[in-house]
């Protein structure tokens, strides 16, 4: 009797302890899909110009995030805004308005002269950056980030995906760009890049505004 007693005593103080134990492993949580950091796109240097993979580029130099739900962030590329150079002021569409994608939509002065380049999606504008209509130079500084142009409302989920560039192209397509653009040399002042270095943000500075448009127009086919 006495032996039974201990038995059930032990095992009674073995099954605290393991509850005990249990309540001191930690727990993990599970990170769900929606939870998870986001992954940051890859971003190539091509011909001496930044291209973000993660975004999607339209062949006349601007390009398109998904921002939310039928929602795109639009902005130029690093290509269009070392071209672009020291703009005075930048013409964007109001709120409200429709573009179609192709359709000449913002606009970059110097000097009294113009270029243009285009929308990249088709839909009607939500905002524009007003703190690049006030501030040009932010396009040459940072033309992925506060650089941005325009939010479009595309109700179309599919539409920004036509005519943009397949990302297995945005080589090719950058590499004729950035050729055709240190062909100009000497008149861009220390353009640079041929050897896989950056292109310089002032190279398109000392030109007179009319060679300026001249060769703005050419290179953005604007």
């Amino acid at each position: 009797m006495v032996v039974l007693l201990v038995v059930v005593t032990f095992a009674i103080f073995i099954g605290i302890d393991m509850v005990m134990n249990r309540k001191r492993v930690p727990v993990i949580p599970m990170v769900t899909e929606s939870q998870a950091e986001p992954v940051t796109g890859e971003e190539m240097i091509l011909g001496g110009f930044r291209v973000p993979a993660n975004l999607r580029y339209h062949a006349g130099h601007t390009w398109l995030q998904r921002e939310r739900k039928s929602v795109q962030r639009v902005g130029v590329d690093e290509f269009a805004a070392v071209v672009a150079g020291p703009v005075e002021k930048i013409e964007m569409p109001k709120a409200g308005q429709w573009v179609r994608q192709g359709q000449k939509v913002f606009s970059f002065f110097r000097g009294g002269e113009k270029i243009e380049l285009v929308s990249p999606v088709e839909g009607e504008v939500l905002e524009i950056n007003a703190e690049i209509a006030a501030n040009p130079s932010m396009l040459r500084e940072d033309p992925y980030g506060k650089g941005w142009l325009m939010t479009v409302f595309s109700p179309d989920e599919e539409g920004p995906s036509r005519n943009l560039l397949p990302a297995n192209l945005l080589r090719s397509w950058m590499n004729d760009a950035s050729q055709a653009f240190y062909r100009l040399q000497p008149q861009l002042a220390g353009a640079t890049a041929a050897d896989g270095g950056r292109a310089s943000k002032d190279a398109t500075a000392n030109l007179a505004p009319e060679d300026w448009k001249r060769i703005a127009s050419e290179l953005l086919m604007s």
